[in-house]
């Protein structure tokens, strides 16, 4: 019996997935310590990351406001950790940073190029001062207290929002409201020609890959005792998932999660092997990989995937 290559291809595809996710789930049952606290920052990155790309992949417009709506789920942590339960807290703090992202999106959709960049990175910067100035001179303090869980419960919370996210994201790009974000990234004036709504569809989408940042947010705020603006609002989280996304490249939804996934395990074996030059040797590394892959690793795995076909192909 021919088993047609298309759907060969989705039965391993979706064997993996499936080894990989009960490999994940036991994880914490066999894995060392460190191993389960490593494991939970790769799927933090990966939840950035991927929610970047919902908005920033398709419609091309770069933000660097990941630090602001992580911070926002931070603070809801703190804020609200201590009156309801933790999965109320991960909600709220997903809709809170969707509905800042709402009002920034209605301010700023409508620029593009450089002013939405700097913009979003502006957000950023305005939040860490604005509480730290509320906290120095109305509260009285500086930082919070988070209520704190366990490492396992962290892991699954992180892993739970890991699988929404990229299930999230696939559904999304193989629909209807998918292919329209990507007619708004090659040329928003036909988009609007043909009746998409742009202005409600970006908007909406920013705000769905928003909810995700800041339920990562209030998720990782459990597994500090304390947090403070700078810690929340860390501008290195708004380029970090950038980063990740170009790494591992934008064209396949596997993309920025391979390029998460090594990105977060290379800084940290960076940090333990050299600490005092962890930075300069990243920084090495992040400009071969934009000079020499402008697609990401998926660009060069599928150019070497078909240089391998075609030699096989060719010798037949």
């Amino acid at each position: 019996m021919h088993i047609p290559t298309s759907n060969y291809k989705k039965r391993v595809a979706l064997g993996v997935l499936f080894i990989l996710l009960i490999v994940m789930v036991t994880s914490p049952l066999y894995a060392p310590r460190y191993t389960v606290i490593l494991l939970t920052s790769i799927f933090m990155f990966i939840v950035l990351t991927v929610s970047w790309t919902v908005f920033s992949g398709p419609t091309g417009y770069v933000s660097l406001a990941p630090a602001a709506f992580f911070g926002v789920g931070v603070y809801a942590s703190a804020l609200l950790g201590f009156v309801f339960p933790l999965p109320v807290v991960i909600l709220l703090g997903g809709i809170s940073s969707s509905c800042l992202a709402v009002i920034v999106g209605a301010l700023t959709l409508r620029l593009r190029g450089i002013y939405f960049v700097m913009f979003t990175f502006g957000l950023v910067e305005l939040l860490l001062h604005f509480i730290l100035w509320w906290e120095v001179n109305i509260t009285g303090t500086t930082g919070r207290v988070v209520p704190t869980v366990g490492n396992t419960t962290v892991y699954y919370l992180m892993l739970g929002v890991l699988v929404i996210v990229i299930l999230t994201a696939y559904l999304l790009n193989r629909s209807r409201y998918g292919l329209a974000l990507q007619s708004i990234g090659e040329c928003e004036e036909a988009a609007a020609h043909t009746g998409v709504h742009v202005t409600a569809m970006k908007i909406s989408t920013f705000a769905l890959s928003a909810f995700f940042m800041g339920a990562a947010g209030a998720i990782m705020a459990t597994r500090w005792t304390y947090i403070d603006p700078r810690i929340a609002f860390n501008p290195v989280l708004s380029f970090l998932p950038v980063l990740m996304a170009i790494f591992g490249g934008t064209g396949q939804l596997y993309g920025p999660v391979i390029g998460a996934a090594l990105f977060t395990y290379l800084e940290e074996f960076l940090i333990t092997r050299f600490p005092y030059y962890y930075m300069l040797i990243f920084g090495f590394i992040m400009v071969f990989a934009i000079l020499y892959l402008p697609e990401g690793l998926v660009g060069m795995i599928q150019k070497l995937w078909k240089r391998i076909g075609g030699a096989k192909h060719a010798d037949s």
